[in-house]
């Protein structure tokens, strides 16, 4: 169970992003950190509705046969999401998200085949030509072997179907996704030893690294303390 971490800030002298996207592979622990982002920064969430999905079961059974109605049930999800910020004025409100929009081009590359995703990305250029950006995007990353450990150990239903060769190339796609990247600052943490749901000190660590960030990329690897 995730704990609530309370930190206790002085952000007096501090310019913080407006828009944080939190982004990595299925358990890279990016819902965790956006929610705890949220608190430490009193900042709305704006978080994947995953389990709304009737899709969703079906692929991670026949990924062949569901991976159309799947991805585009996502994109009009999550397109619909930043459609309604920019409707209450996006920055108004300061959000945590725990997805870019940009990578769900990344799924789809990975489960449809030529057709189908020639077909997806003409829906995907119409619906998100206008996406608001974030203003810092932090990317969790960890092995396939540890994000297979950590699915295992939360229980989720669904995701026990998840295949260990799906969850690899999906993993290597993140990384040439974001070796790439540039439309934002850009933080890369390795998270393999990192514990975001239950250490304090893990994540007021990350907390104080993310909080000097001003443009460009960044690497965050954790130091563990003596």
């Amino acid at each position: 169970m995730t704990e609530f971490f309370d930190l206790q800030l002085d952000l007096s002298q501090c310019t913080l992003p407006r828009f944080i996207s939190v982004e990595g592979p299925i358990g890279a622990g990016k819902t965790t950190l956006a929610k705890h982002l949220a608190r430490t920064f009193n900042y709305d969430t704006l978080l994947e509705q995953t389990r709304e999905n009737p899709f969703l079961e079906r692929f991670y059974r026949d990924p062949k046969h569901s991976a159309l109605p799947t991805q585009l049930y996502f994109l009009f999800q999550r397109a619909q999401q930043l459609h309604d910020l920019k409707q209450d004025d996006l920055f108004e409100p300061v959000r945590v998200s725990d997805f870019l929009m940009e990578r769900d081009q990344l799924f789809a590359q990975v489960t449809l085949d030529d057709d189908e995703f020639s077909l997806y990305q003409q829906v995907y250029e119409k619906l998100t030509f206008d996406s608001p950006k974030p203003e810092l995007v932090i990317y969790l990353q960890a092995p396939t072997e540890v994000l297979m450990q950590r699915i295992r150990q939360r229980g989720n239903a669904v995701e026990q179907l998840i295949s260990h060769d799906y969850l690899n190339r999906l993993n290597d796609a993140y990384m040439r996704f974001f070796h790439f990247y540039d439309a934002a600052p850009l933080l890369i943490v390795n998270a393999t030893d990192l514990d975001l749901s239950t250490n304090a000190d893990h994540y007021a660590q990350l907390v104080d690294y993310l909080l000097n960030i001003k443009s460009g990329r960044h690497y965050y690897n954790p130091t563990p303390k003596l």
